[in-house]
């Protein structure tokens, strides 16, 4: 049914109501009208007209409450300006004036006005009679109004309760100040605050001739109606820290402080509030990923469906819950907040308050498909709408759309619908919720069917037997050892200190994973006796983190995915092992997002990461370093995963990983700069320069980055401060931190290798290269630069290494000189790399991948004086074409080899997941006409390998 829905059904279909006929579907704004004006048709339309003709703004309420300090003529005040607020927003939205937006920031607006005059006046009338209320040094405190829910969100309804949690900095007492010198009792901020909150409360909610303000609700405070009506910023920490519930967290996340200063200064109060949002914060958004919370926030939905149930059965009305109901708003602000609670202590992105900019965060940081983000920020709208549309009958908090037909029709009226086509909108759209809903909230939990035998929960020895059987039974071979794995994992001492609750989910992911429950989609490689002990490690490792077993059971396509990485190799398996933090990406909907046609750009990317650095203190360097490592891990496993769906080719991977690696480089850069001691300069003038498979733009998934830095600083003791800045950068790059490594640096393709410094000048650069005086750099070096290209740092020292490159590979060589060195650094590599089996060893062997490289890196030192566009440094295979198309070598030829060296490439890719460091050998024969075509190119080329082994 949801598929059918489209975003146009959710708008009007016929043609809104004029204002003459707002009063038959709205029967608040008929009797008010009817109140202030009886029966004079003539003064009712000039009114309305008037008063619909512009939105309110904040300055008229406030005009309107301005020179107010008498409690009781301010009560009188703000009831007929809310009166007014609400002819204007009925009328408007109605009549099609007025957008979801103007609505909702239109009520909050006077709710946040309305509770800051209150708050105010009432203090000030208490300050004639107890003074200021200051805290121990002296400083005027002020009552700290938060509001929840919707409030805190902006997005409040037009006839909807106010959740209000009151709170004061610090305790002291209250005494005189010029302004306020006569003191009848010294009472405690305490005494103070209580006696404020009782006169601000009913200021607002009492029902007087004139109406009410707002309905206000002040059961979210901690402990709700037992617990104190005010409290003190120490009595809010103490409480969320040791008593604070899962769901609070969600009800917290909307929380934001809506009231300004009375007596305390601008800086001061802000202080005041700074210090109740860094207690608030940690509670709502944990450190890291939370995905434990999910159970409990299920349950609490559970709970709040049964109720909505349980009430319409009492009440005896039938319809459709448009809030409650399944389907309806509060689905899709649980969706939201899920993601948020989850992901806002790493991301301050999704830190929003309104559910509306929450999706769109939600969407823009990739972690909700942006077609379901924009489908449920429509129905969000349409069903926001239907609520007001109900509330705007009788000024009610309503959100049932009742069976009567007459009911009906008027909401379809107010809303531009007929009543089919309303209902048939309401249907589609609450079902594309729970359908969105149901794919995170999965509570459905399969029990298992077989008999486990005893005491295996707790590792007891004794259930090693039956354990076995329970193996044998599901398929498994090699059993005595798999099941003593399985008792080891679950003796880890780590088990033992977590709750029991926690310790049952790690006891059910167990179960799933033997019974095939979680089993992986593809199983290409390896045995399924292997995936178990792969698991089984992997469980290991997150044994004490009970929030990563929850995600697996919570969401079984993220443990069928975990399966599919375990099973896909031994490098992604321990990669996942050392940062088990990537679980979360397991059920990301990103995952079908990257493909061969993803633009190679980390802009987004470096900006990003540099936005959250930002949040985190300039001192906390570990912090940093390991916030740069979280976010390079996620992105490159990211890659991986679509690599492992096939939906990368091998250059295109190594095209990303390259780029990837040029943007974290990037970002380390900076970040180490700003601790080097005597920095000068705000960006230094410093670029690294990449060599060998970063270079080429070949990168795997585990390659060393070979780097050369370069500067161009007359700064006094440039080089000085550079080479400080260089041991710095190398150590953020190597450095083992709680969040792991970057990357292995290797130096030695600097002027002079290991002996030369870390660090070279441009000039030095080039005149090493140059070796006008014979002590730089030589033949094989500047064969290194065909595959060398700047990465990242200051771009006027890359360009200028870049024409230092080009100037030095299109140099005219002797052909004969030129081959001999290159054949003899090709030899010197042979014989670093003995091959004594019958296999055929993929990189190193002759008519292998190296072969084809020294191929090309031969006709670039050769021919790039008389063709210039081979400096471009475009990768193997561009280059073969390249120089087919010159003429230096036969095309077909040419199409061939690229065809073989796209094969090895591959080959060495997929060999590598499972061995990352055993050498790529395959079976002989398998690849010997492939190994005879690059051999036929290497013979064209050079002539006869007469010096190589076969």
């Amino acid at each position: 049914m949801s598929a059918a829905l489209e975003s146009s059904d959710l708008l009007p279909k016929v043609p809104r109501l004029p204002l003459s006929e707002v009063p038959e579907v709205s029967a608040y704004f008929k009797n008010t009208l009817r109140a202030m004006f009886g029966e004079d048709e003539d003064k009712v339309r000039s009114y309305v007209q008037e008063i619909t003709q512009t939105p309110w703004t904040p300055e008229r309420m406030r005009e309107r409450l301005a020179g107010i300090e008498d409690g009781e003529a301010l009560k009188s005040a703000m009831r007929r300006l809310r009166r007014d607020v609400m002819i204007n927003l009925v009328a408007r939205d109605i009549s099609g004036l007025a957008n979801l937006e103007e609505v909702v920031t239109v009520m909050s607006d006077l709710a946040e006005i309305a509770i800051d005059r209150t708050v105010s006046v009432y203090a000030k009338e208490l300050a004639k009679r107890f003074g200021v209320p200051r805290s121990e040094t002296g400083v005027p405190q002020d009552l700290i109004v938060i509001g929840m829910g919707k409030l805190g969100g902006r997005e409040l309804n037009v006839s909807s309760d106010i959740d209000l949690i009151f709170f004061y900095d610090c305790d002291g007492e209250c005494g005189p100040t010029p302004e306020y010198p006569t003191v009848r009792k010294i009472i405690s901020n305490q005494e103070f605050y209580e006696r404020l909150a009782k006169k601000v409360i009913p200021a607002l909610s009492e029902i007087t001739w004139e109406g009410f303000v707002f309905r206000v609700d002040m059961r979210l405070r901690p402990n709700g109606d037992s617990g104190p009506i005010v409290g003190s910023s120490d009595m809010l920490e103490e409480y969320l820290m040791t008593q604070g519930r899962d769901w609070e967290r969600f009800a917290w996340l909307k929380g934001r402080i809506v009231n300004g200063p009375v007596f305390a200064s601008e800086e001061d109060f802000n202080i005041q509030k700074k210090n109740i949002n860094d207690i608030v914060r940690p509670f709502v958004y944990r450190k890291y990923l939370d995905f434990g919370a999910i159970s409990s926030l299920t349950d609490l939905h559970a709970k709040i469906r049964l109720s909505t149930q349980k009430r319409a059965l009492e009440s005896l009305k039938e319809g459709q819950n448009i809030k409650l109901g399944r389907g309806g708003i509060r689905e899709i602000e649980f969706i939201a907040q899920t993601f948020q609670v989850i992901r806002g202590g790493r991301n301050p992105f999704l830190r929003e308050r309104s559910t509306l900019k929450a999706l769109q965060a939600l969407a823009s940081e990739n972690i909700l498909a942006k077609d379901k983000a924009e489908m449920l920020s429509k129905i969000y709208v349409f069903l926001r709408n239907v609520e007001h549309a109900l509330q705007y009958e009788n000024d009610q908090q309503a959100q049932l759309f009742a069976a009567d037909p007459e009911h009906r029709k008027r909401i379809a009226r107010m809303l531009g619908f007929t009543v089919e086509d309303l209902q048939k909108q309401l249907e589609l759209s609450t079902e594309y919720v729970a359908a969105r809903f149901d794919e995170i909230f999965q509570t459905k939990e399969e029990v298992s069917e077989e008999d486990w035998p005893l005491g295996w929960e707790t590792g007891c020895a004794e259930a090693l037997p039956g354990l076995a059987k329970v193996l044998e039974r599901n398929g498994f071979k090699e059993t005595e050892e798999l099941s003593q794995l399985i008792l080891n994992l679950m003796s880890l001492r780590a088990l033992k200190l977590i709750n029991a609750g926690a310790r049952q989910r790690m006891v059910t992911l167990v179960k799933n994973t033997v019974e095939g429950k979680n089993k992986p989609e593809h199983l290409k490689i390896i045995s399924r006796e292997e995936l178990l002990r792969r698991c089984i490690k992997f469980y290991e490792v997150i044994a004490g983190r009970p929030t990563y077993v929850s995600l697996l059971l919570q969401y079984p396509l993220a443990a069928k995915r975990l399966g599919d990485v375990l099973g896909s190799g031994k490098w992604a398996a321990e990669y996942l092992n050392r940062h088990p933090l990537l679980l979360d990406e397991l059920w990301d909907e990103r995952l079908s997002q990257t493909d061969d046609y993803t633009p190679v750009d980390f802009s987004f990317y470096i900006e990003r990461t540099r936005a959250r650095l930002a949040d985190i203190p300039e001192d906390d360097q570990e912090t940093r370093m390991n916030l740069i490592r979280e976010v390079h891990h996620a992105r490159l496993f990211r890659l991986f995963l679509a690599d492992m769906a096939g939906r990368l080719t091998v250059e295109r991977l190594a095209d990303q990983l390259s780029a990837l690696a040029d943007a974290t480089l990037e970002i380390v850069m900076e970040e180490v700069w700003k601790t080097v001691p005597g920095r000068h300069i705000e960006r230094p003038k410093f670029a690294i320069v990449a060599y060998g498979k970063l270079g080429g733009k070949e990168l795997a998934y585990a390659s060393d980055l070979d780097l050369v830095f370069l500067f161009e600083d007359d700064a006094q003791d440039a080089e000085k401060i550079y080479m400080r800045f260089a041991r710095r950068l190398i150590n953020w790059l190597t450095a083992t931190t709680g969040s792991g490594v970057l990357f292995d640096v290797d130096m030695r393709l600097r002027p002079n290798g290991e002996s030369g410094m870390l660090v070279s000048s441009v000039d030095s650069f080039e005149k090493y290269q140059k070796n006008e005086d014979g002590t730089g750099a030589w033949l094989w070096e500047h064969q290194a630069l065909t595959r060398a290209r700047y990465a990242a740092g200051d771009r006027d020292i890359g360009d200028k290494f870049e024409k230092i490159r080009i100037e030095i590979l299109r140099r005219e060589r002797n052909a004969e000189e030129t081959k001999a060195e290159v054949l003899k650094m090709r030899q010197r590599m042979h014989d670093g790399h003995p091959n004594k089996t019958e296999l055929f060893d993929v990189k190193h062997d002759e008519g292998g991948m190296v072969d084809v490289e020294f191929i090309v890196q031969y006709l670039v030192l050769q021919y790039s004086a008389k063709f210039p566009q081979l400096v471009n440094n475009f990768g193997n295979i561009k280059m073969l074409e390249m120089a087919s198309d010159a003429g230096l070598i036969p095309k077909d030829l040419a199409l061939e080899v690229s065809a073989i060296y796209r094969k090895y490439r591959r080959i060495q890719h997929e060999f590598r997941l499972n061995s990352p460091s055993v050498p790529v050998r395959v079976p002989k024969e398998e690849f010997a006409d492939d190994a005879a075509k690059v051999r036929e190119l290497w013979s064209l080329v050079f002539g006869p390998s007469e010096g190589q082994e076969a």
